[in-house]
């Protein structure tokens, strides 16, 4: 048998209906801040169930609670995606948790041998693969799972930066 590093949990993502009133939410009831982010996404290069699929467009900011990082979705587009197959229109809540893998094929192909499958998977406009993992039948929520990528880790240091230096002014504040 071959031994593999543990899989790291590092964030928990939330969709939320409205992003600003989600940000106000998480703050009033954790004491958390500043969000980082709150422009329009727009992830291109969809596929959806293996088969090519319209962009998804969302909103979203990165929080940091302690060691966790905490993300909320308000999602803009009506097409099928990951984001779909878990929430009708309105509705909110937990969906999924992210990882990084040093190895993303490996990875991704341990979930699907293990009977799960790729949702939506998408190339950033930076050149990294992420995919949604339905993980739904055996832990309630889907898995995002990320390459290594220096950008991406760049966005999770500043969420941190930002908390350990927040003054309380700004409660969403623009990624760098």
């Amino acid at each position: 048998m071959t031994e593999r590093a543990a899989s790291r949990i590092v964030q928990n993502a939330y969709v939320v209906r409205d992003l600003e009133q989600g940000c106000a939410r998480l703050h009033a009831l954790f004491g958390i801040g500043p969000f980082v982010g709150g422009v329009e996404v727009v992830l291109n290069d969809h596929r959806y169930r293996g088969a090519p699929a319209a962009p998804i467009r969302l909103r979203g900011v990165f929080v940091q609670s302690g060691d966790l990082n905490i993300e909320l979705m308000e999602i803009l587009s009506a097409s099928p995606s990951a984001f779909h197959d878990m929430f009708e229109k309105g509705e909110e809540g937990l969906h999924h948790v992210a990882m990084f893998s040093d190895d993303y094929d490996a990875e991704k192909a341990r979930w699907i041998a293990a009977g799960h499958d790729v949702v939506s998977e998408f190339t950033t406009d930076f050149g990294a693969d992420i995919c949604y993992i339905d993980a739904r039948d055996t832990l309630g929520h889907f898995i995002e799972l990320y390459p290594e990528h220096p950008i991406i880790r760049a966005m999770y240091a500043q969420t941190i930066e930002e908390a350990r230096d927040w003054d309380g002014r700004q409660l969403i504040v623009p990624w760098r």
